[in-house]
């Protein structure tokens, strides 16, 4: 169903891609947008248990996209890092495929949304934050169906 990578001298095993996964500041969500348009949009995230959590409101192009198709695709890269005395980057990728859901469950909403926010934030601002907008947050969840990681040398 899922192609393999062409390049499988490149290619991430499986612990290194969630590895950076759990690392990554954030990400691009890819969906099938309006009229047959892609729509991707940056995120932050958190990767627990093979899925991905994002928070988000509760209407949008976001949502609406999702609820026609449930496909989607999460991209992340690493910072890089530069050899002295040479101009290329060498970084990490990791494309996941998979399927997004809305989370309906208030409780489970919270519980993603705190671990969420604990990736970023000071556990005082993020009970704070659930405390001021908990009952309007909305949180997707992807599970991973596929996932491929990369060694990039731009060159």
């Amino acid at each position: 169903m899922f192609r393999e990578m062409r390049r499988h001298g490149q290619q991430l095993p499986e612990s290194e891609c969630a590895e950076i996964l759990r690392r990554a500041p954030r990400g691009v969500l890819a969906v099938l947008g309006d009229d047959g348009y892609p729509y991707a949009v940056p995120l932050d995230f958190v990767y627990e248990g093979g899925k991905l959590y994002f928070h988000c409101a509760g209407e949008g192009h976001k949502i609406d996209a999702i609820r026609r198709c449930d496909k989607a695709t999460f991209c992340v890269m690493d910072a890089g890092e530069r050899t002295p005395g040479e101009w290329w980057l060498t970084f990490r990728s990791v494309i996941v495929f998979g399927r997004v859901r809305i989370l309906d469950d208030r409780a489970e909403v919270l519980e993603r949304v705190r671990a969420l926010g604990l990736k970023y934030a000071a556990p005082d601002y993020v009970e704070t934050e659930l405390q001021r907008d908990g009952k309007r947050v909305q949180c997707l969840e992807l599970t991973v169906e596929h996932m491929t990681g990369k060694r990039v040398r731009e060159k």
